[in-house]
């Protein structure tokens, strides 16, 4: 009678280990073609928020969609993509002026640091320690504006300008920012919405405070770590956050104690910024760096 063949039966051990070879050559990236640019995995990102030493405000049904309310990023040789490289190419040229020097001055972020950013056009320098509710209502939002970023950058995952080129930046290149997506900006929309914070706890210095926001996303294009496109969807998104929490109760609530607080602050005896500083920053803000 004849038998039909049959394969050995294999031992469970070896099965599972053809088994897991099977799953990781499954796994295993592929390759990239040459020449072509690929997005940082997820795993890779950076920008994934670590445990919030405070809460936010907004509940994820109040977070705008940033997804929804941002265009997508300039597809390729579009005239928004050709007016981002060229704003990236032109702005190289500054390194070493003044523009220069506030760009990377304006890489710190967080209260803080903004508050500090802030200090010539507010008139003088800001005790953190004097303010806590100030600090609280910049820390607490600033989780709301992290959270409204985080959705668009991991859906486009756009790559940021200094990717696959050796133009300087004005900070160190690192792996861990370049994995980091570029779309919108999140120095930008952070330094947008806190501009209209502190324009509604200073109204009186509303416009000075608004052009440092602006000043203060545009430096993300001269430092070559965004494309111009990712500030103005940053100020965008900034807005939009900012909108969604004045319709918060609790931020309004921790903006009166802020601006009652602020208000102290700035009526007493206090430390006034470097003037010479001050002025290096207005002839540096005199002229934008670009025309939109």
């Amino acid at each position: 009678m004849l038998r039909t063949p049959t394969l050995p039966l294999l031992a469970p051990a070896a099965l599972a280990l053809l088994l897991s070879v099977a799953v990781r050559a499954e796994d295993a990236p592929r390759p990239v073609s040459p020449g072509t640019q690929a997005a940082p995995s997820l795993s890779a990102d950076t920008l994934k928020p670590g445990k919030p030493a405070v809460k936010p405000y907004l509940a994820d049904a109040a977070l705008p969609d940033a997804v929804q309310i941002l265009p997508s990023p300039p597809a390729h040789d579009a005239p928004l993509d050709k007016a981002d490289r060229a704003a990236f190419n032109s702005t190289r040229v500054l390194k070493g002026t003044p523009r220069w020097d506030l760009a990377a001055n304006d890489v710190a972020e967080g209260a803080a640091a903004v508050l500090e950013n802030f200090a010539c056009v507010l008139g003088t320098r800001i005790d953190q320690a004097r303010v806590p509710a100030v600090i609280n209502l910049l820390e607490r939002a600033r989780l709301d504006l992290a959270r409204a970023t985080r959705a668009p950058k991991v859906h486009y995952r756009r790559l940021r300008p200094f990717v696959g080129n050796e133009a300087p930046i004005c900070v160190q290149r690192s792996q861990a920012l370049a994995d980091s997506f570029s779309y919108p900006s999140g120095h930008a929309t952070q330094g947008w919405a806190y501009a209209l914070i502190l324009a509604s706890l200073v109204p009186e210095k509303a416009t000075p405070i608004l052009v440092r926001g602006r000043a203060y996303g545009e430096s993300r294009i001269v430092c070559g770590v965004h494309w111009l496109s990712d500030v103005a969807a940053g100020r965008l998104t900034g807005t939009a956050v900012f909108a969604a929490l004045m319709g918060d109760a609790t931020f309004r609530a921790d903006l009166d104690r802020a601006r009652a607080e602020l208000r102290s602050a700035m009526a007493a005896p206090v430390t006034a910024p470097d003037q010479a500083a001050c002025t290096r920053e207005t002839d540096a803000l005199r002229e934008p760096p670009l025309e939109f």
